[in-house]
């Protein structure tokens, strides 16, 4: 299969300088970085520009300083924390344009590194700034593209160069491209979607892409209690849209008639609280107590996804069963998580999966390793499983 984006396979870099957009917006506690993964996505494309002689000029953001210089969002700390993970020095320049900017790249060696300071000092940045996007441009030759999570956001550094410059997609960028596209794009049939959270107003979009896509649509979480609740069900004082009702009766229909199967919990761990250890039931979903929460599907909702798994060859999940971060609203999540990972390794399915809350779903579950391949990125990950154009995706089509 012929990639659709450039890549570095085709990338000239000795002696050039380029400009490479990473994702470090990483977790600080007391300065220092409290978690390195996304540091870590990106060592492979930053180890190899440098080995084949590229100057690597890295750009970033960190949080949300509002388009001025605040020093509580400097990367400078995450400079120190990006040389420490790649074992070579990584100079930092306290701008990303103008002269310090300027002045840091001249200093630099083939195959050197430097972190400019948070683009998003200048609120030219989110703007998509003509100028700013020149400014920008004149630190390099060539622009490469690592951070899919910032790839829905038309900024000047994750959009606006790729049309200025030679443009590529990073290791990190085209592994997630490629896992996206297999889970989504054309994905080995049967393929199934797990879709849980809170609320179904927020995946609305992804719902009505999903059906038209796979053959099993898999709901759980707070969401599967508003079509429960749809198809003429009790949910207590469960989580629940009920003005939403209408719009899930409208996407089951859709689902008839797009040959998709939508799978719904049949029953239902249930409390009258939500706290660690409370005491819980199982109930079928026609049982649920006037004063009781759905917070997990139940065992034979488990069985019912487990069966569908063995079933399918491609799944992409996003969002947990139940309410995982309190135990033992947990267990339904873990189980299906397992299952789908021991498939994986198996060889029997291609698993892809993303979000936040999934994330850590899986790595609670120690089954992260074991997925196909699993995003850290939020917005953009969902963005492309609604099937919208993330423009600073588009503007890497080879």
């Amino acid at each position: 299969m012929t990639n659709p984006f450039r890549t570095l396979d085709s990338a000239s870099l000795k002696g050039k300088r380029v400009l490479l957009r990473v994702d470090l917006n990483v977790p600080m506690e007391n300065g220092k970085v409290a978690d390195a993964t996304r540091i870590d996505r990106v060592l492979p494309t930053i180890r190899e520009i440098a080995d084949k002689g590229g100057k690597v000029i890295m750009m970033a953001h960190l949080g949300r300083p509002k388009g001025a210089p605040n020093e509580a969002f400097s990367l400078r700390p995450v400079a120190a924390a990006v040389a420490e993970r790649l074992g070579r020095p990584v100079a930092f320049a306290s701008d990303c344009v103008g002269e310090p900017a300027a002045k840091a790249v001249a200093a630099m060696k083939n195959g050197d590194a430097l972190l400019l300071e948070n683009t998003r000092f200048h609120k030219e940045e989110e703007k998509n700034d003509p100028a700013f996007v020149e400014k920008l441009a004149a630190l390099g030759d060539v622009y490469v593209n690592d951070a899919f999570s910032s790839a829905h956001r038309a900024h000047a550094s994750t959009e606006g160069l790729a049309h200025k410059m030679p443009a590529y997609a990073g290791r990190a960028m085209q592994a997630e491209l490629e896992a996206l596209t297999l889970a989504l794009g054309a994905p080995v049939r049967p393929a199934a979607a797990i879709i849980g959270g809170a609320k179904v107003s927020g995946k609305l979009e992804l719902l009505g892409n999903l059906i038209k896509k796979v053959d099993i649509l898999i709901i759980g979480g707070g969401m599967a209690n508003t079509f429960l609740f749809a198809e003429g069900k009790a949910v207590g004082k469960s989580l629940c849209e009920k003005d939403l009702a209408d719009m899930a009766r409208s996407i089951m229909q859709a689902g008839r008639a797009a040959n998709c199967q939508i799978l719904l919990p049949v029953d239902a761990t249930v409390a009258k609280e939500l706290k660690p250890h409370a005491p819980s039931r199982f109930v079928d979903v026609d049982h649920v107590g006037e004063d009781e929460m759905i917070l997990d599907i139940g065992p034979k909702s488990v069985e019912a996804v487990e069966e569908a798994l063995g079933r399918v060859k491609t799944l992409v999940w996003n969002g947990p069963f139940g309410a995982f971060e309190t135990p033992p609203f947990d267990a339904a999540t873990m189980q299906i998580a397992k299952t789908a990972a021991f498939l994986t390794v198996d060889g029997k399915l291609k698993s892809v999966a993303g979000g936040g809350d999934t994330v850590a779903a899986l790595n609670a579950a120690g089954v992260a390793e074991e997925f196909t391949y699993v995003s850290t990125a939020g917005g953009a990950f969902l963005e492309w499983m609604e099937g919208k154009a993330l423009p600073g995706v588009e503007a890497l089509r080879a």
